[in-house]
């Protein structure tokens, strides 16, 4: 009988151990065809977004993952969301950049190794008039993410230059259009305007004509850059309805006016007929 039993339970370890070879290679196979793999969570308090969502359930996933990810950081996530086209995005305060993108980056469930894009959002209004935006991709998991944090005019940023390699440049655009300064960056300089230039294009207070013009002058032999100055008839331009300003602009040449209106005769005369 304890022989019996022994071999009962070797047997039965066989088996489970074959069974979790199976699975490996199940998800090994999966993996090479580029199917998505979420990361197996287990339930937890999920919020009532994520409850009346439950039909659906890709975004029911997401939402848990998003829940796991303020669960395992409560001290920096502030809140996690879906969008209407099955997004995640991750809400954090300013001083847990560097925290929660280490965490997406190296947690074996995120494992979001490329910053594929970093930009801002210009909202004047607000009391932190700057949302910096990160979209972060997950190859593994076949998954993106996109998390959002906010600053104002004279708060840095942290740098995440040194986590992902394309923030170098991202954060200099950045800096550029918005004026977004991040601290503890290599080599924070503009990037697509001229030396010299002053202020941000991208701000909503910026004019759209902006504050300087460039030309070349023939006597200088040189680019010389000048305050901006408009005729006074392009300073009353309003864009809703241009020709109004100008009211030389609607009046119709002799020739074409007897034209059009023997066009508009041509149809009356034919339905006569």
């Amino acid at each position: 009988m304890a022989l019996s039993g022994r071999l009962l339970a070797r047997s039965f370890k066989l088996v489970k151990s074959s069974c979790a070879i199976g699975n490996a290679s199940k998800d090994m196979t999966r993996r090479a065809l580029g199917v998505s793999i979420l990361p197996k969570i287990q339930p937890l308090r999920l919020s009532s977004t994520a409850v009346s969502t439950q039909d659906d359930p890709t975004k029911t996933k997401l939402l848990e993952f998003g829940q796991f990810v303020a669960n395992s950081m409560p001290k920096y996530v502030q809140t996690s969301q879906v969008t209407e086209g099955n997004e995640l995005e991750i809400l954090i305060c300013p001083e847990g950049i560097i925290p929660t993108l280490t965490f997406l980056r190296d947690h074996t469930n995120a494992q979001f190794k490329l910053l594929m894009d970093l930009t801002a959002v210009d909202w004047p209004s607000k009391p932190f008039r700057f949302e910096i935006v990160y979209n972060l991709l997950s190859i593994r998991y076949n998954q993106r993410c996109r998390v959002k944090t906010y600053t104002d005019e004279l708060t840095p940023i942290d740098s995440v230059s040194h986590l992902f390699e394309s923030a170098n440049w991202a954060e200099r655009e950045v800096w550029d259009m918005y004026g977004v300064f991040f601290s503890n960056h290599p080599d924070l300089r503009r990037i697509l305007t001229d030396y010299g230039f002053e202020g941000h294009p991208f701000r909503k207070d910026f004019p759209l004509a902006g504050f300087y013009e460039v030309r070349y002058d023939d006597e200088l032999k040189r680019v010389i850059q000048e305050p901006v100055e408009f005729a006074q008839e392009f300073r009353k331009f309003d864009l809703q309805s241009p020709w109004e300003q100008f009211p030389n602009h609607r009046k119709v040449r002799p020739e074409i006016e007897a034209e059009i209106k023997a066009n508009e005769k041509k149809p009356e005369e034919e339905s006569e007929k």
